[in-house]
């Protein structure tokens, strides 16, 4: 019963994000924002609404921190083998598709929080600013940096087909009234994930990654999906690699909320995320960075740059294989 819940649940939020997505990509066909703000910050901020309630749910109804460093880590780590994936599989439609300069520098901020929760994790120190561990506050000035250079980017256009006959009030409406029941799926799940995990004898870390961080993470891998089949590749690695950086603001925001202690609690299964979500984005920043419209290698050699690409792809979905091997 618990299992078919949490399945059904998983459904819904699958549903409600790809409906939020369309409507995001409604609003993009009717502003001038560029390409890589709206994949990278608007997009990725709607599908990572689940893990946002979910985690906050896991310290204010719950009170298992745990579940929330296992919820993010797991669901950045996910996202990059599902992109590594989506772009395997299609690796001729996306060959000579070029990214924003910004989605390097997107990487870059990701790869300064990993190292950033590594020396949190290894107790190197322990500075607090009104009961609230630093690291928080360093993270949502990292975030805030991302952001302005997202919206300053003017990546490489994509055509996408015109938007229908809604207008920006009525899609901003309906936008609202989904991301309400979003919400409260969202609250659910987390709910389900918990009686699962002590059903089962699992890690709270570890019910937090697979459970919740797949369930949570399958909007970014939908919205994904329908990007690179509309041919717009800039916005799928936008919409990864930004939700990736907004979902540890989360952990930050947790972190405001929690008062019986701090949320950066790391077990060894977290730890494990820890280390291969590292790795896995440093793989994903040669990657974007040799596509980006910048890098003249995809032109001047094709069949190495598309060796090289298979390369990275495979070693960032051998990432979230090493973490279940590891933890299993």
């Amino acid at each position: 019963m618990l299992i078919a819940s949490y399945i059904v649940l998983a459904v819904l939020v699958i549903g409600l994000s790809m409906r939020l997505s369309s409507y995001v990509d409604m609003l993009d066909k009717q502003t001038n924002l560029s390409g890589a703000f709206l994949g990278g910050v608007m997009l990725a901020a709607v599908t990572s609404l689940p893990e946002l309630f979910t985690s906050l749910s896991a310290v204010v109804f719950l009170n298992e921190p745990e579940l929330v460093v296992g919820n993010i880590l797991g669901s950045n780590l996910f996202n990059v083998a599902a992109l590594s994936l989506v772009s395997l599989l299609g690796i001729r439609r996306i060959q000579r598709a070029a990214v924003s300069p910004s989605h390097s520098q997107t990487v870059l901020f990701s790869l300064a929080i990993y190292a950033l929760l590594a020396v949190v994790a290894g107790d190197f120190f322990h500075i607090y600013f009104g009961g609230i561990n630093i690291a928080s506050f360093v993270i949502i000035l990292l975030y805030i940096w991302g952001v302005k250079n997202l919206s300053s980017d003017d990546g490489p256009a994509e055509d996408l087909e015109t938007a229908d006959g809604l207008s920006a009030r009525k899609i901003l409406l309906r936008f609202a009234l989904l991301s309400l029941l979003l919400v409260l799926v969202s609250i659910s799940l987390t709910f389900v994930t918990d009686l699962l995990s002590r059903k089962y004898s699992l890690g709270v870390s570890f019910a937090g990654a697979v459970f919740l961080g797949v369930a949570t993470s399958l909007p970014e891998l939908v919205s994904t999906i329908q990007l690179v089949r509309l041919g717009n590749y800039n916005a799928a690695c936008g919409n990864i690699l930004g939700s990736n950086l907004f979902n540890f603001t989360i952990l930050a925001i947790a972190d405001f909320l929690y008062t019986a202690g701090t949320v950066y609690i790391f077990d060894y299964q977290s730890l494990v995320m820890l280390f291969c979500g590292a790795a896995a984005c440093l793989t994903m920043l040669f990657f974007v960075r040799s596509r980006s419209k910048s890098a003249g290698f995809q032109l001047r050699r094709p069949r190495r740059a598309l060796l090289y690409n298979l390369l990275l792809m495979l070693l960032g979905a051998a990432c979230y294989w090493l973490f279940l091997l590891l933890t299993i």
